[in-house]
């Protein structure tokens, strides 16, 4: 049997070696899809679950699962997204233990809930590759970017740690680390920079199907198969063991750990006889007599090494020491690659470990050299070795920084444990660096080009790099900035071509081309700083050529003349409004880009300008690719040159970030990160503990609407829908008497108020912040006052926004005066008068026509003044959460929302812990009540303990006597003599405030509540206590891209569900319900307003666990954002989204505590979905998997509907 098998593997081997070698091609790709790609062609099973920024190399192993891709046996890879990272893991351990060459992508905190199975399956002696975009760790806060500080974490599982530098490396490092592992039996992560390399594109050499076949051993493939458990020759494994003999089998692995590194560096060799391209442990890199050396691993070694190559140009002794297999980490390997010249070393760690003696690569740099050392096997001096951070987060890390480090290390005694890139003025740390300092190639092209989130910059860039890499000889790369938020925040692309290899992984600060794509971005940034003379400047503006000129602030016109600029302009906006493009506009400045810098001839770029075109919008619709091709078209008729005058006209200059009346806080901190200086702050004047005050996005005006909502007074109803609707809080309504009109601006609009419920003599306002709109549209579609005169205006229109910017400026300030109205005289469960209350969610940095943030508002509006809010980690702690500014606010009294995200897994159990917080403090504070009655006056105490405290009256009335109480305590603390009663006083008093009720929200996306933090929810419900869980269902991972949960519905295509989703729709309400004493809503705002006001209400109000399931319409979708109520109404109407309430409270009433609100079955499902690309692209792509998933959704519409008429139509079982 034995001979057989391996007469088996040499066959095998043979024929999966034999035949033509494949010509390798060039590919312009970028990190995540080179590491995907060698992931599926050695892989069997793939688990997978998508966190930033790793989730797209999952995304392109699903996408080619779909397609029917081959491995390089052959074979389709098994495809599977879990829950969790940690179900993934689970997943991978499983498939590892049955035989299976398995594999997952993740990072970050992800990674974290990976490593209890990473420890199994190290222990186990098990081969995989884990595929890690290295993302920095929450900590004080979340940051989706990257550093090395997840992958130190993992440091003690026994995993190997290999590093990739760079795109090329990437694909390359994939394919080594999973022959090492074959043969080592060491289960390995092979990691990159998150963002710098995992979204870097970059033109590489791709590797063939044929090469890795060559890379990896047969025979050790069908040996860690032949280890999988099998009942046909069955072992035990994960046994529990005592003290007597676990040590000892900790200890077993020790060989495979130490020759470990040669089996790596053995398939390093390997490949270099393969490919040309070779690889070492430790890659050194400089002067052969360097007496300065630094020490790095990932993107940064790559800067260094540009650096270095211009200072030994210069004569200078310098080097960089590249490692690249961190763990097990080699002394042999390691010594011997420094040059035995080196007199002072420098160790740079993209991570920080607080508390401890050094970082990671530098406490093992001094190890490695003092341990050979005192075994007296050093080859060189003992030299100086200090170590310092750079780096975290995507921090800068550029050429200037690097000669900083080696000019530190020059100095008789450098400073050791220092930062470089920032100001560190606390401990003072940092090293100061010259940033005119540069090393790039003068002949590499270098383009920046400025967009507006979801208007198409980035997707443009990234396929004109992709031009330029596979229709030139030029080496090419592009990276992309851009923050947390979503839509709607500034974008910047960065685009280096040229006949030299592009070593420089950080952003361009020397450019030849600036394009500017949203002309408001003039207003507040000086994008022109980096232009070199001689550079072109490309213009989006509505501005004919020969206004233009007037219409730039000063220091534009200023550098475009001392600079000798070329400028271009074109109105792209109206070219994409002429070809039914609505605001993307990126194939008309794509257009411009290739026509002004002419890297190809006008005909063949425009040819391949439609082939990316045709590439990435085929599977939307033939009609989409042709407005795309249509407006490419009518684009050079459009783009014009403007003649630089020799002359400043311009009468203004760039506006201050924020205004002079801010807080200091927001001019010191907030106002320079919106200005972009974020990178210049000093530590000093950062929190200390992540604190930061919130309502400040009200100073940020960002002014990206170019048309925005103008009320028409005479055609209001005065329904206040526009300002339920608002997703950004920009429509605000207020009821107020005749007398606040006194000093109104001329322009400022007001109307007597149509009821009377409020009394005699009272004026209405709608008013609009221009500055803060996002020009979405969504209040005119939701409006249902229609101009009679003009049906097709309502009352409310959209408008362009610079002619009114000024006026109503003033206006909103005056509106913002004007007192609001008494919450205890408004009838808070209608839509109008809910809308009279302040919100205290505003502005976020939500997309435009977000389908979430107005359920958000409302929750701000009803109860901001005691809330508090645990937000799991996704959309919504992004756009409520993420600076420069924060949207969540105060009201004049300075009560407001308290707000805080934990972690995605765990947000119902961090709320959950907010109220048994509440709930003990309030107990506390009732208990000295007691104790302290006669002291405080028995009246008092029996109030604040007997308070009714269900409605706006109640809770004003036990405020004001929460007041008289402090003030009492602060009485009986300064007369009374007796210490305990002092004690006690002030004890009651750090108390008080929680005798006024606390209003506990749990919020999230339904990534969060149907899939990774579903078993915390579940036991949060269970548990009984009165907290208010608001499920803001997308039906997708929006925060990661549009990735598959629970919630997707049947036959929609989203992300790890290329060919539609199989499964039909979790119901979570139907399991919440099951337990009878949750309160649960399922509602949708733009279906129904009033039953979602009602259904808030009610949820608040039961006292009890309540949760609120809230449709989203997302930008995932493939929907117009400014009509998608009109989506949600299909939803509803169709029977796909069920409007209904359950209210345990009702079944001791005798009522049945089921009510179905909706009228659903009015139109079929498909009607609803195919107004919506996620299921109509599934018609092109798939179309026969279409019909028939559609067909099975409509009967998984049809069961779910008649289930819940029959839980309408059911008589109540009451037990008296």
């Amino acid at each position: 049997m034995a001979q057989y098998l391996q007469d088996s593997i040499d066959f095998y081997s043979r024929k999966i070696t034999d035949g033509k070698k494949m010509e390798r091609k060039k590919v312009t790709i970028d990190g995540n899809e080179a590491a995907g790609y060698v992931a599926y062609h050695t892989n069997e099973v793939i688990a997978i679950y998508p966190i930033t920024p790793s989730s797209n190399m999952a995304e392109w192993c699903d996408a080619w699962a779909s397609e029917g891709k081959k491995n390089i046996w052959g074979i389709t890879p098994s495809v599977s997204e879990l829950q969790s990272e940690g179900g993934a893991s689970g997943s991978v351990h499983g498939a590892l233990q049955t035989g299976s060459l398995t594999t997952t992508f993740t990072a970050s905190q992800g990674l974290l809930l990976m490593i209890p199975n990473m420890f199994k399956i190290a222990g186990e002696l098990t081969s995989t590759v884990f595929h890690v975009s290295a993302r920095s760790i929450a900590a004080s806060a979340l940051s989706i970017f990257g550093d090395h500080s997840d992958v130190m974490a993992t440091r003690s599982t026994g995993w190997a740690l290999l590093s990739s530098n760079s795109v090329q490396e990437v694909m390359d490092f994939a394919l080594i680390a999973q022959a090492a592992t074959l043969e080592s039996r060491v289960p390995f992560i092979h990691f990159f920079d998150g963002f710098r390399t995992s979204h870097e594109v970059a033109k590489i050499e791709q590797l063939t199907p044929e090469d890795m076949k060559q890379m990896i051993d047969q025979k050790l493939v069908f040996e860690h198969r032949k280890r999988g458990l099998n009942p046909d020759a069955p072992v035990l494994r994960g046994t529990a063991q005592n003290p007597d003999v676990y040590f000892q089998g900790r200890e077993t692995v020790n060989p495979f750990y130490n020759a470990c590194p040669e089996i790596v560096q053995k398939y390093m060799d390997k490949f270099a006889k393969l490919t040309g391209r070779q690889y070492n442990l430790y890659d050194y890199y400089g002067a052969p007599d360097a007496e300065k050396v630094i020490i790095i691993m990932g993107s940064g070694a790559e800067a260094v090494e540009e650096t270095v190559e211009n200072l030994t140009a210069s004569g200078e002794k310098v080097g960089v020491l590249k490692v690249r297999l961190y763990r097990p980490f080699s002394m042999k390997h390691f010594i011997s690659a420094i040059p035995t010249t080196v007199k002072v070393i420098g160790v740079l760690d993209r991570t920080k470990e607080p508390g401890a003696s050094g970082e990671p690569l530098y406490l093992d740099v001094v190890n490695a050299i003092a341990e050979t050392y005192n075994e007296g096997n050093l080859p060189f001096a003992f030299p100086k070795i200090v170590g310092g951070r750079y780096g975290l987060s995507s921090k800068e890390f550029t050429p200037a920084m690097i000669k900083s480090v080696y000019d530190e290390l020059g100095k008789a005694k450098p400073k050791n444990h220092f930062t470089v890139g920032i100001i560190e003025d606390v401990t003072n740390t940092s090293l100061d660096f010259d940033p005119s300092f540069s090393v790039e190639n003068e002949d590499t092209f270098k383009g920046k080009f400025y967009g507006l989130g979801a208007d198409g910059t980035v997707g443009a860039n990234k396929n004109s790099i992709k031009i330029i890499g596979e229709g030139t000889d030029f080496f090419a790369q592009g990276y992309f900035v851009y923050d947390s938020k979503k839509s709607g925040s500034m974008t910047t692309s960065h685009l280096r071509f040229g006949p030299k290899k592009i070593k420089s992984s950080y952003l361009i600060n020397r450019a030849n081309f600036v394009a500017c794509h949203q002309t408001v971005f003039l207003e507040t940034t000086d994008m022109l700083r980096d232009a070199v003379e001689g550079a072109s400047f490309l213009l989006n503006t509505p501005a004919s050529k020969e206004e233009v000129w007037d219409t730039l602030p000063e220091n534009v016109q200023k550098t475009l003349i001392e600079k000798k600029m070329k400028f271009y302009i074109i109105d792209a906006y109206k070219v994409a409004n002429e070809t039914g493009m609505g605001g993307r506009i990126n194939s008309i400045m794509q257009t411009c880009f290739f026509a002004i810098s002419k890297i190809l001839p006008k005909e063949k770029a425009i040819e391949m300008i439609k082939y990316a075109i045709k590439k990435t919008y085929g599977s939307k619709g033939e009609k989409i690719v042709q407005m795309n091709f249509d407006s490419v078209d009518r684009t050079l008729d459009n783009l014009f040159e403007v003649e630089v005058p020799n002359v400043i006209t311009s009468k203004f200059t760039i506006r201050d970030a924020v205004p002079a009346n801010s807080p200091e806080f927001v001019k010191n901190v907030t106002g320079k990160i919106i200005a972009g200086f974020g990178d210049d702050l000093p530590v000093s004047l950062m929190p200390i503990d992540g604190t930061f005050p919130t309502g400040t996005t009200k100073y940020e005006k960002r002014n990206i609407a170019l048309e925005v909502p103008v009320w028409d007074a005479d055609v209001c109803i005065q329904c206040n829908k526009c300002v339920l609707i608002c997703p950004h809080a920009s429509i605000r309504a207020k009821i107020y008497s005749e007398d606040q009109l006194k000093n109104a601006p001329e322009t400022f609009k007001a109307v007597p108020f149509k009821a009377k419920e409020h009394g005699e003599g009272v004026f209405y306002t709608i008013q609009v912040a221009v500055e803060d709109c996002t020009g979405c549209g969504l209040c005119v579609e939701f409006c249902p006052a229609k101009n009679k005169r003009e049906v097709r205006f309502k009352a409310i229109n959209m408008k362009p926004q610079l002619p009114l910017r000024e006026t109503e400026r003033v206006n909103w300030d005056f509106f913002l005066d004007i007192p609001e109205w008494d919450r205890t005289d408004l009838k808070l469960n209608s839509v109008k008068d809910s809308q009279f209350l302040e919100p205290l969610f505003e502005f976020s940095g939500a997309c435009s026509g977000c389908g979430e943030t107005p359920y958000v508002k409302l929750v701000s509006q009803l109860y901001g003044d005691r809330a508090i809010v645990a937000n799991a980690t996704g959309c919504s702690s992004i756009y409520g959460g993420n600076l420069p500014t924060t949207p969540w606010s105060k009201n004049k009294d300075g009560r407001g929302p308290a707000w805080s995200n934990s972690l995605f897994e765990d947000n119902a159990e961090f709320g959950y812990g907010f109220k048994l917080s509440i709930d003990q403090f309030n107990e506390q504070a009732r208990i000295l009540l007691v104790k302290l009655g006669e002291k405080i006056g028995e009246r008092l105490v029996f109030d604040l303990l007997n308070a009714d405290q269900t409605s706006e009256a109640g809770i004003r009335d036990q405020r004001e006597r929460v007041e008289e109480l402090k003030t009492k305590l602060t009485e009986l603390e300064n007369s009374s003599t007796d210490e305990d009663v002092k004690f006690d006083a002030i004890n009651l008093a750090s108390l008080a405030d929680y005798l006024v009720k606390k209003s506990v929200w749990i919020m999230g996306g339904d990534g969060w509540a149907y899939d990774i933090g579903y078993g915390g929810l579940d036991h949060v419900l269970a548990s009984g206590k009165n907290v208010n869980v608001l499920v803001l269902d997308t039906e997708v991972y929006s925060n990661t891209g549009g990735q598959m949960s629970k919630s997707t519905p049947r036959a929609a295509v989203a992300k790890f569900a290329s060919a539609g989703k199989q499964a039909a729709k979790k119901d979570l309400a139907l399991m919440a319900m099951s337990y009878g004493n949750v309160y649960v809503a399922k509602v949708a705002m733009g279906a129904n307003d009033a039953h979602t006001v009602k259904a808030f209400i009610e949820a608040e109000a039961y006292d009890g666990p309540s949760l609120i399931i809230a449709y989203s319409h997302c930008i995932a979708h493939g929907i117009d954002m400014g009509t998608a109520t009109r989506n949600q109404k299909a939803a509803v109407d169709s029977g796909h989204w069920q409007l209904f309430r359950y209210n345990p409270d009702l079944v001791a009433e005798g009522k049945n505590p089921f009510s179905l609100d909706s009228k659903g079955m009015k139109i079929p499902f498909k009607d609803y979905a195919y107004l919506e690309t996620r299921y109509k692209m599934l018609t092109k792509s798939h179309p026969e998997a279409a019909a028939k998933l559609m067909e099975e959704s409509q009967e998984d519409v049809a069961k779910r509907w008649k289930m819940y008429e029959n839980m309408a139509n059911q008589t109540p079982n009451v037990n008296n």
